[in-house]
């Protein structure tokens, strides 16, 4: 089990190094974009992003998350690269003939999804962002699949450090608002799409060299596997569009501080970012379902733990992080701790999607992510004309625990996974205390304020421990990489 979780951490941090340089940069850029960007055009950027997001699901047919799937179930490399290319061929086709048509209604559209007559130019960026982006989930895909982290990581630092220069000329010198938000994002993501087709072109040029006696690529098998999971994927992602998109048509300027209170909770989203990219990969190629089962179980746990103490850091510390953008941007904070815990649990419910994939049973996503659709779409019209953008935040925690519960009973008898529950019960009661008990009874400003809540934080290990959460072979297995770290450290080695 060490040596699966082992791998499960570096494939993880690999995945992440570009979502977390792109992130950390962003937390100091953001003062600036708040600067030159008003709240209203934040909140159109912020929406046509996550609808690029949502559009690319459907365009992409499911073949990304097959050729996952399917990718460790035949060894012959010949095979595995034809159906490399009938991806990148596919996905390249679709995404194509969908931006020339966007392009060519980007009016139309604008006044539709805006309700602006002048903003016909951001749709055709976010035609460009369709494009590039579905093409490039599918090339990360194919490094994935290989494990090939060092040049997924390469790639999503190159983005970074193209995108940022050039989003800080467009916003900060050309005043382009909104415009420069998508074009600074998209023209990067293509120019790294461009390198990764020209590094793997021998892959997929003779990928498409199909000999006349060759086995088919398994295509059909793969769409009959991926489109099911279409509806699923798209409706669950539809729950970080529906609310942006319901306070951009409602309140717009409140759209904009949601957008900021996203923005600085994304550290939870980078976490859960490099978990979605690097389980299923390892999810699938343990063979043996003994084996399996025990390993879906204990990720399962130390997942909640990773994840909890982020959140429980993002709970304490969120109004620190909204005092920098200035005065205009103060509210946001509310809506922070909300979305750090809905964006939590959507990384849980991966771990239940890897198990109706393991039993190639795709269907049973269906049922579960449109109830958490249902509950969000009802809860924003609930919600949100009393709370405003907490409303918002808290329909998202609602959807993604109903997802949560529906797909867990749906999949329980598809797949035996012996949960801990008696451990995930100790993790939920420790960081309700500290999170919700710090943010109610300590203060929310100033020096003091920070240190009470930093002591509070520091606490959750060892009120785990006091809880019997640890085994002794845990905290032995810590002792130990504690003090191989101390001894490294004296040593400089």
């Amino acid at each position: 089990m060490r040596a699966y979780l082992k791998r499960l951490a570096t494939a993880g941090l690999a995945y992440q190094a570009g979502d977390i340089l792109a992130k950390g940069a962003a937390l100091f850029t953001l003062p600036l974009y708040t600067r030159y960007v008003t709240t209203t055009q934040y909140g159109y950027a912020e929406a046509l992003l996550t609808a690029v997001i949502l559009l690319s699901i459907g365009l992409r047919l499911g073949v990304g998350e097959a050729f996952i799937r399917f990718y460790y179930d035949d060894g012959d490399t010949q095979r595995r690269d034809r159906i490399a290319a009938a991806a990148v061929v596919l996905t390249a086709a679709t995404t194509t003939v969908a931006a020339l048509i966007g392009v060519a209604f980007a009016g139309p559209l604008s006044r539709l999804l805006l309700r602006n007559d002048h903003s016909g130019t951001l749709v055709a960026l976010a035609m460009l962002g369709l494009w590039s982006f579905t093409n490039l989930e599918i090339a990360y895909a194919l490094l994935r699949a290989d494990e090939r982290k060092r040049t997924y990581m390469k790639a999503t630092i190159a983005d970074v450090v193209l995108t940022i220069p050039l989003m800080v000329y467009l916003v900060a010198f050309r005043h382009d608002q909104a415009r420069g938000l998508l074009a600074g994002n998209y023209i990067a993501s293509t120019l790294v799409l461009v390198g990764l087709w020209w590094n793997e072109r021998d892959r997929l040029v003779a990928g498409l060299r199909r000999r006349a006696d060759a086995p088919p690529t398994g295509m059909r098998r793969m769409l009959a596997f991926g489109l099911p999971t279409v509806p699923a994927d798209a409706s669950v992602y539809a729950l970080q569009v529906a609310d942006r998109w319901y306070l951009v048509r409602t309140h717009p300027g409140a759209a904009g501080l949601y957008a900021v209170a996203a923005k600085l909770a994304t550290v939870v989203f980078v976490f859960v970012r490099g978990f979605q990219y690097a389980w299923p990969p390892l999810a699938y190629s343990v063979k043996d379902d003994a084996e399996a089962s025990r390993l879906y179980a204990l990720v399962t746990t130390y997942y909640v733990l990773a994840t909890g103490v982020v959140v429980a850091g993002v709970t304490l510390f969120a109004r620190w992080g909204v005092r920098v953008l200035g005065h205009a941007y103060y509210g946001s904070e509310r809506a922070i701790p909300w979305l750090a815990l809905g964006w939590s649990l959507y990384g849980l419910y991966l771990i239940f999607i890897v198990i109706s994939g393991r039993a190639r049973r795709t269907h049973v996503n269906i049922p579960a992510a449109l109830a958490g659709l249902a509950v969000n779409v009802l809860s924003l019209f609930l919600l949100v004309p009393p709370l405003g953008i907490v409303g918002a935040a808290v329909a998202l925690v609602l959807a993604y625990a109903a997802m949560n519960v529906v797909i867990y009973l749906l999949t329980r008898n598809l797949f035996s996974v012996g949960f801990e529950w008696s451990r995930l019960m100790r993790l939920v009661g420790v960081f309700a205390l500290v999170a919700v008990g710090g943010e109610l009874l300590l203060p929310s400003h100033g020096l003091a304020g920070f240190l009470l809540r930093a002591l509070a934080w520091c606490m959750i290990f060892p009120l785990l421990r006091a809880t019997g959460f640890f085994s002794p072979a845990e905290v032995l297995r810590a002792r130990a990489l504690a003090g191989g770290a101390l001894r490294r450290a004296r040593t400089g080695r």
